[in-house]
Order: structure tokens, then C-alpha cells, then sequence
């Protein structure tokens, strides 16, 4: 039986490129709702940015934030509990973070349980992340302002991850878990979508096997593993593809599919 639905969210359910979720997906969110199946946006995005992108149903919703590292429960924005949290090693996070804002290609992303600090960065990306990705964003002179846990950094790489990952992976690649999530985005943090899905089941009481998964990236594999039933979108990368055997074209379809009887 299935009890929990789990999906990635850019090149799963929102296409890259566009910045709006279909509408009738949230219907269909509404009616799993109805039959006890809980479902669960599961992102590198922020608490903030995952509940204005899901707006009509946001209350209704359980989060796996920030590749995993904080986890969310149903409820209003102030209210809604903490179901699970991994911060990173500060010392070790704030040197990533300058080696980052060293790199002329690149631009800081450091993550708060529920606000994006920038640093020393340009108003169009500022204006991305606020206007496009609907985060909550504070910009300091130095990470080391920042008073909370750190709970991922991250590096945006307009001209693509492979330059950037050659110079920050041989020191942090392994230490702190580089992955790429997405063209343009690597990702530094203790946890990542499988710890956050086990974490997630532990504290609704839902067993693996219970959940269904689907992603598109490499930041996606520990949860389509973990999960009872895992889908890699068609248009994933092919070396991805040889690990996940079942696939996935449009993941509401799919789900209205499951809705009409046809099992996940």
C-alpha cells in the first residue's frame, strides 16, 4: 500500500525553465490527500520557496527541504514542526564558503533552516533567488555573520558545474558530499534526499517500502534507492538511467493514473 509520495521538483515536476507548477496538479495532491496518501515535495529549494510554489495546498503538504537537511510537517509557515534536521560543521562550511566566493564563476548560496545568505554577489542574482526561486534572502559582507546552523552551501555556476566541481571537489567533494542539482547548481551538505526520506518515514511512521520516489538528477539517486519505488525521468542522463529501470515521463500523469487504479 502506498502511504507516501515523494518527488524532486525542478526537471521532475516543473520543467527547467519554467517557474510555475501546472494547476491541476494540485487537484490531484487534493484527491491523494483524500485516499491517506501524504505527498512530499523533495528539493534542494527552500522551506519558503517550496510553500509559495505549492500555494494553494501549502498547508496540506509534508517538505523535504534543502536536499534533506530539514524537514518539514504539515501546518501554517510559523507553525508547521520540524520532523527532521542535519546541520554541516561550521568551521569547515565557512571555509567552502569562501573558497566558493573565490571562484570568478561562481556565486554563494549559504542555507539557513529557512533563509538563503548571499554574499557579495550581484542584483540579478539576488533578484533571482527572490523573484524566480520565492526564497527568503539575506545579504551579508561574510558567511561568518550568519548566527544559525548551517545546513547546506551552495555554489550557482551560470556556466555550468564542471569547472567549478574540478576546483572545490578535491578538497570538499568527499568531506561534505558535492552533487550537482541541476545545470547550473552544486551542493554541499551532510545529508542528502535518502537520509532525508528515511527521516521522513521514521517520524510519519511510514515504512520505505510504503513510499514511491521520482527525480531526474544525480541529487536524486540515495531517494529513488530508499524509496519502495523509485522513477528516473525520461530525459535524465543516460549513465543515471542504467541504475533506475523504471522511468517516467510526466509525473502527474502518472499519479493520475495510479488515482484511476493502475499501480505505482
Amino acid at each position: 500500500m502506498i502511504k507516501l509520495i515523494v518527488s524532486d521538483i525542478d526537471g521532475t515536476l516543473l520543467p527547467y525553465g519554467q517557474t510555475e507548477l501546472r494547476p491541476s496538479l494540485f487537484s490531484v495532491i487534493g484527491e491523494l490527500r483524500k485516499r491517506g496518501v501524504i505527498f512530499c515535495p523533495a528539493s534542494g529549494r527552500q522551506f519558503h520557496s517550496l510553500r509559495g510554489l505549492f500555494a494553494p495546498v501549502q498547508d496540506e503538504l509534508t517538505y523535504l527541504c534543502e536536499n534533506g537537511a530539514i524537514l518539514y510537517g504539515a501546518g501554517r509557515e510559523e507553525d508547521a514542526p520540524v520532523l527532521g534536521k542535519t546541520c554541516m560543521p561550521r568551521e569547515a562550511s565557512l571555509d567552502l564558503a569562501e573558497d566558493i566566493m573565490a571562484l570568478p564563476y561562481c556565486q554563494l548560496l549559504v542555507s539557513g533552516a529557512n533563509v538563503s545568505y548571499v554574499c557579495r554577489c550581484t542584483p540579478e542574482y539576488v533578484s533571482m533567488l527572490r523573484d524566480e526561486k520565492g526564497n527568503r534572502v539575506q545579504i551579508l559582507e561574510h558567511p561568518r555573520e550568519i548566527q544559525e546552523d548551517i545546513l547546506k552551501v551552495s555554489a550557482y555556476c551560470p556556466g555550468g558545474t564542471k569547472e567549478p566541481a574540478q576546483a572545490l571537489g578535491p578538497r570538499w567533494g568527499e568531506m561534505l558530499h558535492m552533487a550537482a542539482a541541476g545545470p547550473d547548481w552544486l551542493d554541499f551538505t551532510l545529508a542528502d534526499k535518502g537520509t532525508g526520506l528515511e527521516q521522513l518515514c521514521r517520524a510519519l511512521g511510514v515504512s520505505p517500502e510504503e513510499t514511491v520516489a521520482f527525480g531526474d538528477n544525480w541529487n536524486d539517486a540515495a531517494m529513488l534507492r530508499r524509496a519502495g519505488r523509485g522513477y528516473l525521468m525520461e530525459q535524465a542522463d543516460p549513465e543515471l538511467g542504467k541504475q533506475f529501470p523504471l522511468h517516467c515521463g510526466d509525473v502527474e500523469e502518472r499519479l493520475r493514473a495510479f488515482l484511476a487504479g493502475e499501480t505505482l
